[in-house]
């Protein structure tokens, strides 16, 4: 039966929906007889949130009440962890819900019609052109280096009267690189100071890279940077939906002004302060899937693999036009991988068994590289 065909006395969406592309989450993986099924697909950590964060999960005795919109509590926690007066901090349903907060506050279409360009690296984190189009603002990508690095001469290139806001990912989502401090402080130097710049910090506790770039610092010398973090990886607090901005108070005055009331329960709430209190065992737990990733990259790069170098918890596999037959490779062995049509692989590091099994794959599909 054919659908009845859309009439102009029908509710329309925003001309701009039909022109998003469609976010795609990670797929669970396939069901495969004998063997433990893994999901690699979504930069989920291996492993929940710490004991004392599940007993604050437990303890939690106001659902009935609405949580503090300004996550007082947090926000002191983290002023705290990282040296930044608490007024400088945003919380937001993840970074991804801070990120959004963000640009509806400095992007979109002005009273004169004119669309505010947003920058950003591309490909990388996927909901980039979705939020930035929903905003009303124009989205301009600029293609990645062949070594899955931010082209940052081309994105300086890019800047004219209307760049409103330029997004950084490092390190960079699915790709894995980082930017160095040399690099950006150069490239901070070129921006215009009206011009806000987002340092996306969503995997900074797997970065070991002694030349990245250190966002605090960045923030704390630039004011008109602004950095993005998250509870959802290193923290294994994905479900909880808890992230935060850092800038200086010109920016956060007005980020609060449009930012989602209540967007951050009192449950996440609870569970970020609890697992904050206990930084040293997340950063342990940190610290082995870092070798993993080592372990892991090892071995595909002995095995011949070209793969840009990681210092996220993830791998990338530039597989091009191979790219949905690897994916259903990894489908037969149980594995679910995330794949990104026509470009390449992305593969979170998982359990012991699940990257053990990971490394096989590679090994029997060099045949794809």
């Amino acid at each position: 039966m054919t659908e009845n065909p859309v009439t102009q006395d029908q509710v329309q969406p925003r001309s701009v929906v039909a022109r998003l592309p469609k976010y795609a989450a990670g797929k669970p993986p396939a069901s495969v007889q004998g063997m433990t099924a893994y999901k690699l697909s979504s930069n989920e950590i291996p492993f929940g949130p710490l004991d004392a964060v599940h007993q604050a999960v437990v303890e939690q005795n106001s659902l009935n009440r609405y949580p503090d919109p300004l996550s007082t509590k947090l926000r002191d926690a983290l002023a705290d962890y990282l040296d930044v007066p608490a007024q400088d901090i945003v919380t937001g349903a993840g970074s991804l819900g801070a990120l959004v907060q963000i640009l509806n506050t400095f992007a979109g279409q002005n009273e004169d019609g004119v669309q505010d360009e947003v920058i950003y690296a591309w490909r990388s984190f996927e909901a980039y052109p979705i939020l930035v189009q929903t905003a009303g603002a124009l989205p301009v990508e600029i293609p990645l280096l062949e070594d899955g690095r931010h082209d940052l001469e081309s994105m300086i290139a890019a800047v004219n009267e209307n760049t409103s806001v330029i997004l950084l990912c490092t390190p960079n989502n699915p790709t894995g690189p980082v930017l160095t401090q040399a690099e950006v402080d150069d490239f901070l130097a070129r921006v215009p100071k009206n011009v806000l710049v987002v340092l996306d910090e969503a995997y900074i506790e797997f970065v070991r890279d002694e030349k990245s770039v250190d966002g605090i610092h960045t923030y704390n010398e630039n004011e008109n940077v602004v950095l993005l973090r998250t509870f959802s990886k290193a923290h294994g607090m994905a479900n909880l939906r808890v992230g935060y901005s850092v800038a200086h108070p010109q920016i956060t005055e007005n980020i609060r002004v449009v930012a989602t009331p209540f967007a951050v329960s009192s449950v996440a709430e609870d569970a970020a302060v609890a697992s904050l209190a206990n930084i040293d065992q997340v950063l342990e737990r940190v610290e082995g899937l870092v070798s993993e990733r080592e372990r892991v990259v090892a071995a595909l790069s002995e095995q011949g693999w070209k793969i840009p170098s990681t210092q996220a918890n993830f791998v990338w596999l530039p597989l091009g036009a191979n790219t949905e037959q690897f994916v259903e490779r990894a489908n037969a062995v149980a594995l679910s991988v995330r794949g990104f049509a026509d470009e390449g692989v992305r593969v979170s590091i998982g359990e012991v068994e699940a990257n053990d099994r990971f490394i096989e794959l590679c090994k029997e599909s060099l045949d794809l590289a």
